[in-house]
């Protein structure tokens, strides 16, 4: 059986202050009733049901994603004592789908992903899936890119031949590419080769362990580790031995890189990481200035290509600018340009002292 994993640990530095600590991107409402989480469980369960459905997360938000997913069973929520990046959580998720079903497959997928063709994209998965049990595969889903994207990393992939699963082509990787500067980036693009690397994988629980034991080995003999633990103690016991002893490392990084039957399937269905609140801005719809005002009350003069949000019922005005997020919550304002959104994070890293950590 088919089961999927979703990815929900991170904080959401670059989405303060609407994002915090206590409540990170994921769990917040954007575009419409529902948050990111919501929607991406909403989309998969159109494939698969609650019950094989696993999410992973950092221990504080357990009761977050029970209240958001309530059909969601208790035991499918994972959470993580320490963030270790997404090689201790893929192997953890894995360890836990093996043991339920010697032979089932993996949809591994970020919680905070925005996708606007959302039948497309399970088409998708469904060729991926396909390739996947196939035999021992590796496969990824790869985002045709549209602009030379210098915040994205790159897949590499045999573009002289493909197979079809399901109508759909499937590539061969070749490499994989780190964030490159903007020259790399056009070449990139002007080679008709390289798609964006989206952070989605699919594959049998079996095969990605398999691949586990020989690259990462010390993370391989925590999962045993897990399992008598797991047994004999509990799972807290378990998540809180084998996270202590894990290396923080990506499934990239680890694995994926030095694989040898890794697979693409090339996609075009609408995706967005959000992964600032130039992103944000760049999904919502805009007046004739190109403004975005999530507000009843505001007044913007001689001013365009603005995003204004607050929580509180106040007016707000802005004059003379161009390019600027306003972002107003209960305890906390935020102004920046939107073309320097990435940088919202290194406010986060400066709220160390005792009188600004409450607002992290």
């Amino acid at each position: 059986m088919t089961y999927a994993v979703i990815m929900a640990g991170g904080v959401g530095t670059r989405f303060w202050p609407k994002s915090r600590e206590s409540r990170p991107k994921q769990f917040l409402k954007f575009f419409d009733e529902r948050t990111l989480f919501q929607n991406t469980v909403d989309r998969i369960t159109k494939l698969i049901p609650p019950e094989r459905i696993l999410v992973v997360t950092n221990q504080q938000y357990v009761d977050l994603v029970q209240k958001q997913i309530p059909e969601l069973p208790a035991e499918n929520i994972i959470g993580e004592p320490i963030g270790k990046n997404t090689a201790p959580c893929i192997a953890v998720a894995a360890t836990i789908v093996k043991e339920r079903d010697p032979e089932g497959t993996m949809i591994v997928l970020p919680s905070d992903h925005y996708i606007t063709k959302p039948d497309k994209f399970l088409s998708i998965l469904q060729a991926a899936v396909a390739k996947a049990n196939e035999g021992d595969n590796l496969v990824t889903i790869g985002i045709e890119p549209h602009r030379p994207e210098t915040g994205y990393g790159y897949i590499q992939f045999n573009a002289s031949e493909h197979e079809e699963f399901e109508g759909t082509p499937v590539h061969e990787v070749v490499t994989f590419a780190e964030k490159p500067d903007m020259e790399t980036a056009v070449s990139f693009l002007k080679s008709g080769d390289f798609l964006w690397n989206s952070g989605m994988f699919i594959w049998k629980a079996s095969t990605i362990l398999n691949e586990i034991k020989v690259d990462l080995p010390h993370l391989y003999a925590l999962t045993d580790d897990f399992l008598a633990d797991e047994h004999n103690g509990g799972m807290l016991r378990a998540l809180d031995n084998f996270y202590r002893n894990a290396n923080d490392i990506s499934i990239d990084y680890g694995v994926m890189e030095k694989a040898k039957t890794v697979y693409v399937v090339p996609g075009s269905f609408g995706w967005n990481d959000v992964g600032s609140w130039l992103a944000v801005y760049e999904l919502e719809e805009k007046d004739k200035l190109g403004n975005v005002i999530k507000i009843p009350d505001a007044r913007l003069i001689n001013s365009s290509n603005c995003y204004v949000a607050s929580d509180k019922k106040r007016f707000v005005a802005v004059v003379g600018l161009q390019g600027i997020a306003v972002v107003d919550t209960e305890d906390a304002l935020l102004v920046a340009r939107l073309d320097a959104a990435q940088d919202v994070k290194k406010i986060v890293e400066s709220l160390t002292d005792k009188n600004t950590e409450q607002y992290r």
